[in-house]
């Protein structure tokens, strides 16, 4: 007889299949609970700052799509080993750790509903911090073999090259579509990826399951940033948690401005209102009124598209694995990121 989920076992939204499985539905809650204790004692310090900043956004929360990912990969090829766990500990550490950098560098004044941490303790502290739970997750992957170790190194460099190449914008005679693409690559695809590589290699899968696993988290996660661009000019706050359009205010290029630009070349309104983007949109009437127009224009449709090609094309990846519910719910995440439905 199969077990029955608790009522307060509340399943991740965008993984529906698991409730369809409930055994393998408290395997993988419970999984999570175990991971989110071990995260906990991995971000401890002896020093006083270094323990309450290693904490801060811990325990602001997050959604732990990373770990959740990781677990899946494993039971789609072999099994849940107590190495996937720190594996997922690992990839969540190096994720947490970038957000520490990346807000730092943007002058972020939120993060997660709780203060930036550079806020708090300023730059050279969050910085610091953000090494530190590097170096930590680092010492914990050298725990599980030199494979592993080899993965997040790789994904380490590929997350710093991403977000130097952002920093530094594109190559002369490189297209500002490849370009962008090429940043999501590293700031964003690499460490999904990762997920999906360690965890379908210590799950005990073949080389060729790691390798399709792999490339569903690369494009699965280039269409969870896809879609988050998009719905920065499409969503409401309370749907994106950030106010609409703050990439046009700052001056980013993502994909529906991108499309729009090649529309401009031969499209007059398109020329237009990429003129009235580019403007000063300081004033929050001012950057509602490009939100609104950008949202209505058809290249807001069409950047839509674009993400969930690249959710289909990472769907397609699972095609060779064994039919089981984690497959099922990982098929199920892939158009998820895009609906936003997690």
């Amino acid at each position: 007889m199969k077990p029955k989920l608790s009522e307060d076992l509340k399943l991740p939204a965008g993984f529906a299949p698991l409730a369809e499985d409930p055994s393998l539905a408290i395997t993988v809650m419970e999984a999570l609970a175990d991971i989110e204790q071990r995260l906990a004692e991995a971000v401890k310090q002896n020093n006083v700052l270094a323990d309450v900043s290693s904490r801060h956004l811990l325990q602001a929360g997050g959604k732990r799509v990373r770990p959740l990912l990781t677990v899946l990969s494993a039971l789609a090829v072999g099994e849940l080993t107590d190495g996937v766990k720190d594996a997922a500990v690992v990839l969540e550490l190096t994720h947490l750790a970038t957000l520490y950098h990346d807000d730092v560098m943007d002058s972020a004044q939120m993060r997660r509903g709780a203060e930036a941490a550079h806020q708090i303790w300023g730059n050279s502290v969050a910085i610091l911090t953000g090494d530190l739970i590097f170096a930590r997750a680092a010492r914990l992957m050298s725990t599980l073999g030199a494979e592993p170790v080899a993965i997040q190194a790789e994904t380490f460099e590929r997350l710093v090259m991403g977000q130097l190449l952002e920093t530094t914008g594109k190559e002369d005679g490189q297209g500002a579509l490849e370009h962008y693409l090429e940043v999501i690559s590293g700031k964003t695809s690499s460490l999904i990826a990762a997920c999906g590589r360690v965890g379908a290699l210590l799950g005990g899968g073949t080389q060729e399951q790691i390798q399709h696993l792999s490339a569903y988290g690369e494009k699965v996660g280039t269409a969870f940033q896809l879609a988050d661009d998009v719905i920065d000019v499409t969503s409401e706050h309370d749907v994106s948690g950030k106010t609409p359009g703050t990439d046009l205010r700052e001056g980013v290029r993502t994909l529906p401005v991108l499309l729009l630009e090649k529309q401009a070349a031969t499209d007059t309104h398109a020329a237009a209102l990429l003129a009235r983007i580019d403007a000063d949109l300081s004033s929050h009437a001012a950057l509602e009124a490009v939100v609104t127009e950008l949202a209505a224009h058809p290249v807001a449709e069409e950047s839509w598209e674009y993400a969930r090609r690249w959710a289909a094309e990472g769907k397609s990846e699972l095609a060779s694995l064994p039919d089981t519910t984690a497959k099922k719910a990982l098929m199920t995440f892939a158009d998820a990121v895009v609906d936003r439905d997690f």
